[in-house]
């Protein structure tokens, strides 16, 4: 039987960081891994399904909200800062090494989406992790706003982002727009029905998630380029999660990052798009980093 219980812990300057640890059956110590979600999002947004299908399997599995997001503090909220983030899931690895439930030695993560390319620099620079699972990973910030944002409308985005600078100087709060919208006079990272459907999806408590990000997210967002450190995570084992049909992380950027990857490493390709592994592909994305996680986490291989 899993058991899930609320934890905290410290975060990157002693921001307070909130999320679920998963307990499977027996006394351990069991190997381990951290998950967290990707761009704006919640862990309540799927990952529950994700952590105990692995815990499941005999692994304590800890997911953290990142800062300014669900239940972890952070000032300003809504604000997604990559590099921040990275940091604060530094912390979340050395709190579940500490655990004496947990097998210091046999430790992997798993991200997907905005979270998957954290997973990509995670593993090039943090060799703690045994195994690392990328799902539909962010590989470049610019080369996905080229495919998602309509060069018309590339100078007005630019001018947000100076009159955000401009209002923080003079003190004010960072600016917010939404994250998801389908009216195309509200500013909104995300506008396709599959990625509405999934961040408006219900959530207990109901108040969870708020569709609301800062404006200069985006700008980190195009900024941020993890495909650069692939070849580096090697030799800590990586297996990617790619949808065919993806258009928020895109395709062809994946397919041509794992190219440049080195082994040890696993392609698994899944029919559909980028929100398809939640949903109508579970079993083939979470079965198959379950696997990689069994195989490279057991006290055989190391």
């Amino acid at each position: 039987m899993v058991e899930r219980h609320d934890i905290e812990f410290a975060g990157e300057g002693a921001v307070t960081l909130r999320g679920w640890l998963f307990r499977p059956e027996g006394p351990g110590p069991h190997p381990g891994i951290t998950m967290a979600h990707g761009f704006a999002g919640v862990k309540e947004h799927g990952l529950e399904r994700f952590a105990r299908f692995f815990a499941d399997a005999g692994f304590v599995v800890l997911v953290h909200d990142h800062r300014g997001f669900g239940a972890s503090d952070g000032s300003p909220r809504f604000d997604v800062d990559p590099w921040a983030q990275i940091a604060d899931w530094r912390r979340a690895i050395s709190f579940l090494e500490s655990r004496p439930d947990v097998d210091a030695e046999r430790i992997g993560l798993w991200g997907s989406s905005y979270a998957g390319g954290h997973a990509i620099v995670l593993g090039a620079t943090d060799r703690r992790l045994r195994a690392v699972v990328a799902q539909v990973p962010t590989i470049s910030g610019y080369q996905q706003s080229l495919r998602r944002v309509p060069p018309d409308q590339v100078a007005d985005l630019q001018t947000k982002f100076i009159e955000d600078d401009r209002a923080q100087f003079r003190g004010g709060s960072p600016a917010l727009q939404a994250v998801v919208s389908s009216d195309p006079a509200v500013p909104a990272a995300y506008r396709s029905p599959d990625a509405i459907a999934f961040y408006t999806q219900p959530t207990m408590p109901d108040n969870v998630w708020h569709n609301s990000m800062t404006v200069r997210s985006s700008r980190a967002a195009r900024m941020y380029e993890p495909g650069i450190w692939i070849d580096r995570v090697s030799p800590t084992p990586l297996l990617m999660v790619v949808g065919l049909q993806d258009t928020v992380t895109v395709t062809d950027l994946a397919l041509a990052a794992y190219e440049r990857a080195l082994e040890p490493k696993k392609l698994v390709t899944i029919s559909g798009g980028h929100f398809d592994p939640y949903q109508g592909r579970f079993d083939r994305a979470a079965g198959a980093a379950r696997d990689w996680f069994t195989q490279h986490l057991t006290q055989s291989e190391l």
